[in-house]
């Protein structure tokens, strides 16, 4: 496969895309679990939700 003159200009674009992404899907994930923690704490600091549900219920 030749991607002739702009080859250095593709396969970089293509790097960088693949690390913003990569970057995003651990952002996300480290902020799940951020917010999975402070909810766990805020129900055994006697907070509730509405929907009645706990935590361990969203499995």
């Amino acid at each position: 496969m030749s991607l002739g003159p702009y080859a250095n200009f593709i396969v970089t674009s293509y790097l960088l895309v693949a690390a913003v992404v990569a970057m995003l899907i651990a952002w996300i994930a480290v902020d799940y679990r951020r917010q999975k923690q402070q909810l766990h704490e805020l129900e055994a600091g006697g907070v509730l939700r509405r929907s009645g549900r706990s935590a361990t219920d969203l499995k």
